[in-house]
């Protein structure tokens, strides 16, 4: 029996990809406006044909052809689970200018140099930028191959002529394949050409990386399809006044999805960072108020960085600031300050900010920033060599954080002598605290914040701190 094909009248979001049998002016998919346009949709039922190869029990699959070879950047590994595993297909997405092809060109080298043959094909540059890019950041070697081109049926020319054993196409949205409608990034061309790059990966066994694109809200432009089709997403985000870089695993068949990278940008290229507390604490001569040390998660990494605030004279329209830290937790960490601890806080112009460009957004921060506000209100410094983890809820009791132990291991690991955490429940008999020893370090357990203002010396009816020394 031949194949019955029927077309009928179909709509599609032009932003990404999502079709309905009639027409809405705002896409169910990603809401936006006037993106639906009517389409031709083919249906088709298809009978039984000739298998690529005969089933198996999965006992008898074999595993060697997908075991994972180290890319030379330590920390792309941790992300990965292991390192490049032949045959995946992986997507790396972030803002302009993040370090996305640096990044690529720094991993396609040190595969390389491990005498595995890797293609390097640009859309956006001439071969001749990204030789004076690879020039400076000393990533120049005979098995690199690299090309540039923005036509599907030359990428695949270039794949068959190589024979690579990692791919690298920067990016898939510059890709355009001359059978299909539309500009290259629209809907169409970027499914097609994801498409063709996947089965190519899979049948030849290439290791395939594609840059995407990011749109203004921070998600991968094109069709969501595309994250579907292929094994990994990555995300590469950081600060652009900063060069601290993070990579996160999105979407991960190979490895874990709660991992992170550390990276940091230089004018030599980019290179991983596998500790990077020391970016985010800084080292002052001399103990000065306003400053704490708080622990974040980040995947699972512990991470270490220093919260600042400053407390201002009175003002008549008080200002609230806030950098590296979620302002509305800053604004709620105050009023609990200032109903639990009886700190006037409303009358001052408060800024609170972290170092190194550090983003703090977890809730277990909260007591850090508390400590810091109190320390600024009252000009006294916090004990030296502290370090806070810990929410605060709007009662003014101290909630318990994931990963604790893991926290406080890499607390005591880089030389802090005291930890302030969340009492268990049931831990204390009353307004107390208990004290015990974890790798050496004193750990504090504090039930409220009352508790740990007394602790610490910072309780009082304060409206605004004197200079030191008056």
């Amino acid at each position: 029996m031949a194949t019955a094909r029927k077309n009928r009248p179909a709509y599609r979001c032009s932003e990404c990809g999502w079709e309905t049998t009639k027409w809405v002016g705002r896409c169910g998919e990603c809401q936006a406006w006037g993106s639906v346009a009517e389409a031709a949709v083919v249906t088709a039922r298809t009978q039984a044909g000739p298998v690529t190869s005969a089933a198996v029990p999965i006992g008898q699959v074999s595993v060697t052809e997908a075991t994972a070879r180290t890319s030379g950047v330590a920390e792309l590994d941790r992300v990965l689970g292991g390192g490049l595993v032949p045959g995946a297909a992986i997507l790396l997405a972030g803002e302009p200018g993040v370090g996305k092809s640096t990044l690529l060109l720094e991993v396609a080298a040190q595969t390389a140099r491990s005498r595995r043959r890797t293609l390097y094909l640009t859309g956006e540059e001439s071969a001749a930028q990204v030789r004076m890019r690879a020039d400076r950041t000393d990533a120049v070697h005979d098995e690199l191959y690299l090309a540039a081109e923005t036509d599907l049926s030359a990428v695949l020319s270039h794949i068959e002529a190589v024979k690579p054993e990692l791919l690298v196409v920067d990016s898939v949205q510059t890709i355009g394949a001359a059978d299909v409608d539309g500009v290259p990034g629209g809907v169409s061309q970027v499914k097609e050409v994801s498409a063709a790059l996947v089965r190519m990966a899979k049948t030849r066994n290439i290791t395939t990386v594609l840059v995407g694109h990011v749109t203004k809200d921070g998600t991968i432009a094109g069709p969501r399809v595309l994250e579907h089709l292929v094994d990994v997403v990555l995300h590469f985000e950081g600060d652009r006044n900063s060069r601290f870089r993070l990579l996160r695993a999105v979407k991960n068949r190979f490895g874990p999805v709660d991992e992170v990278g550390c990276f940091q940008l230089g004018s030599e290229g980019i290179r991983a960072v596998s500790d990077p507390t020391g970016l985010f604490v800084e080292h002052h001569a001399n103990q000065v108020p306003g400053t704490c040390v708080a622990v974040s998660m980040e995947g699972r990494r512990p991470m270490l960085a220093e919260v600042q605030a400053l407390v201002a004279q009175p003002a008549d329209k008080p200002k609230r600031t806030t950098s590296g830290v979620d302002s509305s937790r800053v604004s709620m960490v105050m009023a609990v300050l200032q109903q639990h601890a009886r700190l006037e806080l409303h009358r001052n112009d408060i800024f609170v900010a972290t170092v190194g460009g550090a983003r703090l957004h977890e809730p277990a921060t909260d007591l850090a920033i508390a400590i810091a506000l109190a320390s600024a209100t009252h000009g006294r410094e916090a004990p030296s060599g502290i370090v806070a983890m810990g929410e605060l809820g709007l009662a003014g009791e101290l909630r318990q954080v994931r990963d604790l132990p893991q926290r406080l291991a890499e607390a005591a690991r880089l030389g802090f002598r005291y930890a302030v955490v969340p009492s268990e429940r049931g831990s204390t008999t009353g307004p107390g605290r208990t004290e015990r020893m974890v790798d050496g370090m004193k750990v504090l357990d504090v039930p409220d914040i009352g508790s740990l203002m007394r602790l610490l010396g910072f309780q009082g009816h304060i409206s605004h701190a004197k200079p030191r020394g008056v």
